[in-house]
């Protein structure tokens, strides 16, 4: 007797629908290893309907006052809130990660971060209007761009879904929005919950859909002729493509993607609290974070003292089941992830050292253990590539000048953190560091309202703040004739 699977479909235009040529993926409970549902696999008629659907809502999307998108923002928010049990379900269904901590560390910033934009939405900034030349009087509008066709990563589904939505719907944009298609049950779930928002305040359906599918799905909608922008947090990999492609009608690109952030933890730092903070801010999530503190620089003199705490603090740190509230965080991702996790520890140069973990968990599941590796040089691969697992790198450095070469020595930009009680060494590296954030003595806190977003091959534009609301606009210069 075999059990149906779940099946997870398209939404578009308010309505949930199978792929028009009914082709579906599995999708995989990564804690378990075993298939829970099928999702619908988009093809070219599924993003011909949802970017109908998202183009056809625009004009009465766009031309409402903000105060009026505000409230649906906002109802969304409440609406979130008032589901979060459900929210927190699917998001652990389609990741494994920890409930407790789904719901202490994403349902609240989730909910705080669309308030912000709803509040965005009535602060529209520009020049004042004035008289730049005789008889002319110049003012500028600043205007939603259209469809945003978004691609959302499956490290953070919910997380990366809000980051992207919120601010486009605040600006006055409609949306296509793609989950990972190891992940689409927990964005399903918010279209529903969005689409009965607009259904009850009687806006356009069309104003957000969800398309599940793959790589190619993500192709066809950043090189469908509809979209005015595509915006993607993922791999530097998926982020080349993506700009690729829309180069080819110059389509606007916002781009969130890969990071190798360095910790720099100089020898007046208190280590015991660096080791505490670095620790939960390298494994949380499985280290499956572009931010997340995985490549430690530490000064020589208190080199070997650190990584002793911080393997010890890697023995401690403990990964599970979903239900158990002593683990930090749940399993890889999916199976891919797991053979490219394992790659990275299997093919360690000889002067490399094991500190602690280094190995699979159990059989069921796709779960890796807390590892700490030293001994590591900068060209090393484990340096220089993004592992994405909950993996610690420690290097030692001699000197401030080393420090800062080996922290910008790689080609992702996104972020860093110092640890020091110098404040003038503080500034110094901060302003030295190339990456987009440099965190002071902590390491991974976010707020909405500043900007997250890097440099180089970490991609371009911002996510969250007033910055991350303006790159979902476009500026118009409009002048008129006093005569």
């Amino acid at each position: 007797m075999t059990t149906e699977l779940r099946r997870l479909r398209n939404y578009i235009d308010g309505e949930f629908r199978e792929a028009a040529d009914g082709r579906t993926t599995e999708v995989v409970n990564p804690a378990t290893g075993e298939e829970y549902a099928v999702a619908a696999l988009s093809g070219p008629a599924d993003v011909d309907a949802a970017m109908a659907a998202a183009q056809a809502a625009f004009p009465a999307w766009r031309d409402l006052v903000p105060a009026e998108r505000q409230k649906v923002l906002l109802k969304i928010a409440d609406a979130f809130e008032a589901r979060a049990e459900e929210l927190i379900a699917a998001e652990s269904e389609n990741t494994g990660k920890p409930l407790a901590l789904t719901r202490s560390e994403e349902i609240p910033p989730m909910v705080d971060q669309i308030r912000f934009f709803a509040g965005a939405a009535r602060m529209l900034e520009g020049r004042s209007a004035g008289e730049y030349m005789e008889g002319m009087t110049s003012i500028i509008r600043r205007e939603p761009i259209g469809v945003c066709a978004q691609v959302a990563p499956w490290n953070y589904p919910m997380m990366m879904a809000t980051w992207k939505f919120a601010p486009a719907l605040a600006a006055g944009n409609t949306v296509v929005l793609k989950p990972s298609d190891t992940t689409p049950a927990s964005t399903l779930l918010m279209a529903e919950i969005i689409g009965g928002v607009l259904e009850e305040l009687g806006h356009p359906k069309g104003v957000f859909n969800v398309l599940c599918g793959d790589r190619e799905t993500g192709r066809l909608m950043v090189e469908h002729s509809v979209p005015a922008m595509a915006s993607i947090t993922g791999s530097v990999r998926a982020g080349i493509q993506v700009a690729a492609s829309a180069s080819k009608d110059v389509k606007r690109v916002h781009l969130e993607l890969g990071g190798k952030a360095p910790v720099v933890v100089f020898e007046d730092a208190d280590i015991a609290k660096a080791v505490e903070d670095i620790s939960v801010a390298g494994f949380f999530n499985a280290g499956q974070d572009c931010t997340a503190a995985t490549r430690v620089l530490v000064h020589e003199s208190i080199h070997d003292e650190f990584v002793t705490a911080l393997a010890k603090a890697a023995a401690d740190t403990k990964t599970g089941q979903p239900d158990d509230e002593d683990v930090l965080y749940g399993p890889l991702n999916n199976a891919n992830q797991l053979q490219q996790v394992s790659g990275f520890i299997e093919r360690l140069p000889s002067h490399a050292k094991v500190e602690a973990g280094g190995h699979r968990v159990g059989e069921k599941g796709y779960f890796f253990a807390p590892t700490v590796v030293s001994g590591l040089q900068q060209d090393d691969e484990i340096i220089q590539h993004e592992v994405f697992g909950p993996v610690i790198t420690v290097q030692s450095f001699s000197d401030e000048e080393q420090a800062v070469g080996y922290a910008n020595g790689v080609e992702y930009a996104l972020a860093s953190s110092v640890w020091t009680k110098d404040h003038a060494r503080a500034m110094r590296m901060s302003k030295r560091l190339d990456f987009g954030c440099v965190w002071i003595n902590t390491h991974i806190p976010l707020v909405a309202e500043m900007p997250h977003g890097g440099f180089k091959q970490s991609g371009y534009g911002k996510d969250l703040s007033a910055y991350g609301f303006e790159d979902y606009t476009r500026i118009k210069h409009v002048m008129t004739s006093l005569g």
